[in-house]
């Protein structure tokens, strides 16, 4: 078994994990039964270890692999055609139900001819480092990690299966128009199984093929490029957590930013850097009971400021703070590239910027959503204290570098946001507060940016205090109204990014070898997300035929279904994990600028 490419896969869950899906049949990932937990299913991160589910026809060499989402659903349909027949594998996790399961639904079908198939289910428990037994029992097959966590995985079939070296093992036939269905669940508590109704399969499948129509059609969305749009509010719905109200930035750790390389990194957590990216995506689409639940998340982090009123930069779904890195040695990694880092030890940085993010989402979530509370606004207050105390610090900044703090721009205009966004508050819901304060330190950050953060030689802004170079990050300063986006100095700052950081349609977040070092060997892509905040600068200055033909350029390097890596390299392959929130959302972010400006709207 050798490895997939990223961008073969498709995604299914049932928000409170997901599985990776590959063209031919195999779940090479699952972490069970939530985002964070230990994989079960890790062959992504080492083939031979990592353990797979694999459900796929015994077909000649010549076979050709199609992968499609049922329309308007997260219910995925593997297709397998040759000479010899027609096969399909139907993928998903169910949704809608009254009681949650933590099922993984699996059906193979015979379309034409007489087909073989074989399923092979080989998990690897807590990352591969735990052993395991296995009980068959009839019509069932229960898995038993070792170790005190105890996982146990029971794996329902009516199809006869075999057990050879803690693998279960079927080989059968099916004839045109039969089906056999293999169910993973969740077998921990001892109960009896939740799937055992004979029509278990049949309903299930129903019930969620409904759930997620019925959820897209709350979209509010109509305008242009609505299937990729669909898409992308369909991938961010399967990374949100049901039960939390928070959304994953990836479900995957350690997928390389380069082949062979060392840019590995754990992005099962919650960033609040995302927090107003993700609730201005959903508040557009219409989806307000998500962005309350997420603006809920984001209260009970403030809530838990530092004494001295800072906040930490990311956090465990469920709101923990202690995100520990370590690696598995273990594992070779994706294609060999090591190490496999889970956790993420840059939870501990100085990162400033994520102030002004979660103030704007504050700001929008008040304006477009519910009213703040009182509660909520006077920890606010001491959070944009601690930013008119600190915003001069050097940091480790939006791209979380590990060679040494600076002071990055980007980092100085995300807290002239937080200021300008706690007054804007003020003003509006009369609050209490110190306006007088805030404004002069407001005015102090825009004007250290202008004089410190301009380069007269480059006419351009630069990543940090005295560096010759651009950062991909300074895109935003439209979009947060740092600046107008026909500003004479906007506007020759961008064509510094076009010459330095932008192919066709594609955008690096910097130039490695001339930014501030972030200590870090080998290379990287270009980042998607850059990509569509190009696109949206570029609508937001009016150029909205080119921003149109760049935006159905970058559109074309989605995945077959429509799904984004965090990166693409120099022949288009997906980099990194996968599927990436941030990049979805930025998708959504310019179609809807761009699709109101192309229709003549504000």
């Amino acid at each position: 078994m050798s490895y997939q490419p990223i961008e073969n896969y498709g995604v299914i869950g049932d928000l409170h994990t997901v599985a990776l899906v590959g063209m031919d049949g195999s779940i090479d990932f699952m972490c069970f039964p939530h985002f964070d937990s230990p994989s079960v299913f890790a062959a992504l991160l080492d083939h031979k270890k990592g353990g797979h589910f694999q459900l796929a026809p015994l077909l000649n060499h010549r076979m050709r692999q199609k992968q499609i989402y049922l329309p308007d659903t997260n219910i995925l349909l593997s297709r397998f055609l040759s000479t010899e027949g027609v096969a399909e594998v139907s993928d998903f996790m169910p949704v809608g139900a009254e009681t949650h399961a933590h099922n993984l639904v699996r059906r193979a079908k015979t379309v034409r001819g007489q087909i073989d198939f074989r399923m092979v289910c080989a998990p690897a428990f807590n990352y591969g480092r735990a052993g395991h037994t296995i009980e068959k029992r009839d019509g069932e097959i229960l898995f038993i990690s070792d170790g005190p966590d105890k996982t146990v995985l029971r794996l329902r079939t009516q199809v006869p299966v075999h057990v050879h070296e803690g693998t279960a093992v079927a080989d059968f036939t099916l004839q045109a128009g039969e089906t056999a269905a293999f169910i993973l669940e969740d077998a921990r508590d001892g109960t009896d199984s939740s799937s055992a109704a004979p029509d278990y399969v049949s309903d299930s499948f129903k019930r969620t093929m409904n759930y997620w129509r019925n959820w897209l059609r709350r979209s509010d969305y109509r305008g242009r490029w609505r299937e990729m749009v669909n898409r992308s509010a369909l991938t961010l719905k399967l990374l949100t957590s049901q039960k939390h109200g928070s959304m994953v930035a990836a479900p995957t750790f350690s997928l390389p930013e380069e082949i062979g390389g060392v840019r590995n990194w754990d992005y099962r957590y919650t960033w609040i850097r995302d927090a107003s990216f993700t609730l201005y995506a959903l508040m557009r689409l219409g989806y307000t009971d998500e962005a309350a639940a997420f603006m809920q998340w984001i209260e009970k982090r403030c809530q838990e400021l530092d004494p001295d009123g800072a906040l930490q930069i990311m956090y465990a779904l469920d709101g923990h703070h202690e995100l520990s890195e370590e690696t598995l040695p273990h594992f070779e990694g994706y294609a060999k590239s090591s190490p496999v880092r889970i956790g993420n030890g840059a939870y501990d940085q100085l990162q400033l910027d994520i102030y002004g993010e979660l103030m704007d989402s504050v700001y929008l979530y008040n304006k477009h959503g519910q009213p703040i509370s009182y509660d909520f606004w006077m920890n606010l207050t001491r959070m944009i204290d601690w930013v008119c105390k600190n915003w001069q610090r050097p940091d480790e900044g939006i791209w979380e570098v590990r060679g040494g703090r600076k002071e990055f721009v980007y980092s100085r205009i995300m807290c002239w946001v937080a200021v300008d966004r706690g007054l804007r508050l003020a003003e509006k819901r009369s609050f209490p507060a110190p306006v007088d304060r805030w404004r002069k330190v407001r005015d102090e950050i825009y004007h250290d940016v202008y004089n410190n953060f301009w380069d007269s030689e480059l006419r351009s802004f630069v990543q940090y205090k005295g560096a010759k170079t651009v950062d991909a990050s300074c895109l935003l300063m439209p979009m947060v109204k740092f600046i107008g986006p026909t500003d004479p100095r906007w506007t020759s700052t961008m064509r510094a990014i076009e010459k330095s950081l932008v192919e066709d349609s594609l955008v690096h977040r910097y130039k490695i070898a001339h930014a501030a070092p972030d200590g870090l060997a080998g290379k990287e892509g270009t980042f998607s997300m850059c990509s569509f905040w190009y696109v949206e600068c570029l609508s937001r200055a009016g150029d909205v035929e080119k921003a149109r033909f760049y935006l159905e350029k970058a559109l074309g390097y989605a995945n077959h279904l429509g799904l984004y890596a965090e990166e693409l390299g120099p022949c288009g392959e997906h980099l990194g994990n996968f599927p990436q929130a941030f990049t979805h959302l930025a998708l959504i972010s310019a179609a809807y600028n761009l699709n109101q400006n192309l229709a003549g709207g504000a």
